[in-house]
């Protein structure tokens, strides 16, 4: 029979359903409530619920809640450190059986063969992984990255069955002032999918921003922004990340009136993070702890993410939806006892089975040595530019701070928390090495350096001692990338990332007691933040207020200017 045919056959009853989950209650996301019957599936469809069903296979859910898949609506899985394939086999048996990926970061070190690369290990993956295209390669003219994505690039790779449609618009300033390149890539994608990012705007500026097409948004840090954003009928992502943590602010706003237009993402969250504490499973349970309806949370969770991105085949369990299922012990727990992706169990035999595609970007690190000298920092006024950290933050505040000039260098003051940034050129292309000051990392000592570099991916290396510096980031070329903890001229610590600089081979189990070790040699320069690599990384981001650092100098993102 014709997959038609057998799905209406299955769903009648008239021959056994491929599979039947037996002894659960459905969770209605349309109505809230707890609804009894088997759920009879075909293929990857889901063709009965609320009925006796017999099936080629029985698997007893007794005493367990049946929920949709959970939809991650916005993430960088470069950014967990691991190939697709590895965070496929993280985070499915924890019930995200959609994600919603934007590859801008090895876009930005290898280009469109970094895109291409994740459109075809979505092709094998047991989660949906869709593949968005990159709006902002590199994000601004402030920094040197890998590559660069025009509009004729984009064009080239659009049309892949992954695809939705086009990732985070960054360059807001490039949109609301018509930037020419901006306006190819907007009619490009326009009357289509096009992804939001636009920290802080408002006003007028913010109705422009949005009146350009732009649907969704993650940026929002504040109940106050995220509440402009809804009423100005953007689609609003809870974002809870390593760095980014915005569950707590803008719960209050999380509603079952307002579950519609709101979603959950993960944005950047590495192996340790999901371990100790979860991932979107971990966001549902504290949202419900903090008071959210579980209506609501779990909403937020499937349906909306499926409504607010076209994907009109999941987001609830019911006749002719993808069969993403999720069997928890309680809604409040959240704890997945079973997951299935499209039909497919996700155990170890279901992830050893996926066909395997090589890795790209190796050789990616192609950085001149450099010296413990490279990283003094000159000036001929005291008053110096200081990024101020926000733990739990990618915004930052721009701090000003005298500091003595001896032997035409600016020394790094631990005692008022006052250490070194640079950011080295690491993709062959000019050499550049820019320096300056940062505030709330607390070390005393050593160094930390990284390849993970948001959104260019230099070298990123925040320390007291110049020759740590050069130690640290002259290791991150043998390693061709990762993250490395030095002190007293020693390596305390490492990871390498050896794909494009940003993903390990390694297993996710390897790479998360990797980060152990990593956090353990941090603190013991008494760093006194929790994920200091990727806080380091997004200092360079220069799309995100409100002072950055890239190669080319500090970054006064409010004025979106080079600082003289």
């Amino acid at each position: 029979m014709a997959d038609l045919e057998r799905r209406i056959a299955q769903g009648r009853g008239d021959e056994p359903a491929d599979k039947v989950l037996r002894g659960g209650r459905i969770f209605d996301l349309i109505t809230g409530e707890m609804l009894d019957g088997d759920v009879a599936i075909c293929g990857d469809t889901i063709v009965g619920i609320c009925a006796d069903y017999t099936g080629k296979e029985v698997i007893d859910v007794t005493g367990l809640i049946l929920v949709p898949g959970f939809i991650d609506t916005h993430l960088h899985i470069e950014s967990s450190c691991i190939t697709p394939y590895e965070f496929d086999r993280c985070v499915a048996p924890r019930g995200v059986t959609t994600t919603i990926c934007d590859p801008h970061e090895i876009a930005n070190v290898i280009g469109a063969e970094g895109i291409r690369y994740f459109q075809q290990a979505s092709r094998h993956t047991l989660m949906d992984i869709r593949v968005q295209l990159s709006s902002c390669v590199p994000s601004t003219h402030m920094e040197t990255a890998g590559a660069e994505l025009l509009v004729a690039d984009l064009a080239e790779l659009m049309g892949h069955p992954s695809g939705i449609g086009m990732a985070e618009f960054m360059n807001y300033p490039g949109v609301i002032f018509r930037d020419p390149q901006a306006m190819d890539k907007l009619r490009l994608f326009q009357g289509g999918h096009i992804d939001g990012h636009c920290p802080l705007l408002s006003g007028k500026d913010l109705n422009a921003y949005v009146a350009a097409g732009i649907r969704t948004e993650h940026e929002a840090t504040t109940a106050e922004e995220a509440l402009e954003k809804l009423r100005k009928g953007m689609r609003v992502l809870i974002r809870e990340g390593s760095v980014s943590k915005d569950l707590h602010a803008l719960q209050p706003l999380l509603t079952e009136r307002t579950a519609p237009y709101m979603c959950l993402c993960t944005d950047d969250r590495n192996p340790l993070d999901i371990a100790e504490f979860g991932h979107l499973d971990y966001m549902i349970r504290e949202l419900i702890a903090q008071g959210t309806p579980p209506l609501a949370a779990y909403r937020a969770a499937t349906l909306s993410g499926a409504e607010a991105f076209g994907l009109k085949d999941r987001g609830i369990i019911a006749p002719g939806k993808r069969a993403d299922i999720v069997a928890i012990d309680s809604l409040e727990g959240c704890h997945a006892q079973l997951v299935l992706c499209g039909g497919v169990v996700a155990n170890d035999a279901a992830f050893a089975a996926r066909e395997w595609i090589e890795p790209v970007g190796r050789g990616s690190v192609k950085a001149l040595k450099v010296t413990a000298q490279d990283f003094r920092h000159s000036g001929n006024k005291t008053e110096t530019d200081v990024i101020g950290i926000i733990e739990g933050k990618i915004i930052t505040r721009h701090l000003f701070e005298e500091i003595a000039i001896e032997d035409g260098d600016k020394r790094p003051d631990p005692a008022r928390d006052l250490v070194r940034i640079a950011v080295v050129e690491r993709h062959g292309r000019n050499g550049n090495i820019a320096t300056g000051f940062v505030r709330g990392f607390g070390m005393t000592s050593g160094a930390i350096a990284s390849t993970v570099c948001h959104d260019h991916h230099n070298i990123a290396c925040v320390g007291v001692d110049y020759a740590d510096m050069a130690l640290a980031a002259n290791r991150l070329s043998d390693l061709e990338g990762g993250f490395v903890v030095t002190q007293g001229g020693k390596v305390l610590a490492e990871l390498a990332l050896p794909v494009a600089g940003l993903m390990s081979l390694a297993s996710f189990e390897e790479v998360r007691d990797h980060l152990v070790s990593l956090r353990d040699a941090a603190k013991s320069l008494d760093v006194v933040l929790h994920e200091p690599f990727l806080q380091l990384a997004f200092l360079a981001l220069p799309v995100i207020p409100a002072l950055k650092i890239t190669d080319r100098g500090m970054v006064d993102v409010t004025k979106f200017e080079i600082i003289a």
